[in-house]
């Protein structure tokens, strides 16, 4: 309390010398562009998000539309019980379709889960889900062990800002950057503590 105390006056003095200084400026209510990347042809972009998601230590497989079928499949481990969202465009012989009751103990004892993705973003090596169909509700993507997320080429985007112009801030997203991970004090790399311990992306197109 009394560092508190001693440090109010000084901060009032700081803000009033900042109120003082713009008096006289006019605010500027015209939304400021950040900045943008070069732009580059799409083949070089989706390189560079497929080499930034690995750098996560992210498994990336790139595939043309016709078999992503069966690099799904062979994504999923043998035997692995697997959960898929509503309204996926490929099919997962064997998957339970999450209807919204499976509660957290159930997501719990599945091994695998399987979703599209919203966006791609090359600079980050970032995924953004916001959760519509094929995509899922959050628990499904953060319970289980494995996710095996689809992102089609021409989801993926250079930047940020190319990917926040795309998105919806109503509603819920999800900003994946490789496996779940967390370090202790001593930097001491532990991952699936907060989501999923494997991450599996597969390109397509």
């Amino acid at each position: 309390m009394r560092a508190e105390r001693a440090s109010k006056p000084a901060r009032d003095e700081i803000l009033g010398r900042v109120r003082a200084a713009l008096a006289d400026v006019e605010p500027d209510r015209e939304p400021v562009a950040g900045p943008r990347l070069a732009e580059k042809p799409r083949a070089e972009v989706v390189d560079l998000f497929a080499e930034r998601v690995e750098d996560y230590r992210a498994i990336v497989e790139r595939c043309p539309a016709a078999e992503l079928a069966s690099v799904v499949a062979a994504a999923v481990p043998e035997g692995a019980r697997v959960v898929v969202p509503d309204g996926l465009s490929v099919s997962v012989p064997g998957a339970v379709v999450d209807d919204g009751t499976l509660s957290a103990y159930d997501l719990d004892a599945i091994d695998v889960v399987v979703t599209e993705a919203r966006v791609g973003i090359a600079e980050t090596g970032t995924i953004v889900l916001d959760h519509a169909a094929g995509q899922g509700r959050r628990a499904i993507t953060l319970v289980p062990d494995r996710h095996v997320c689809i992102v089609r080429v021409d989801q993926v985007v250079a930047d940020v800002p190319d990917a926040v112009e795309l998105l919806d801030p109503t509603r819920p997203l999800t900003w994946i950057s490789g496996p779940s991970a967390t370090s202790d004090i001593e930097l001491d790399r532990v991952e699936g503590v907060h989501g999923p311990r494997t991450l599996h992306v597969i390109v397509v197109g």
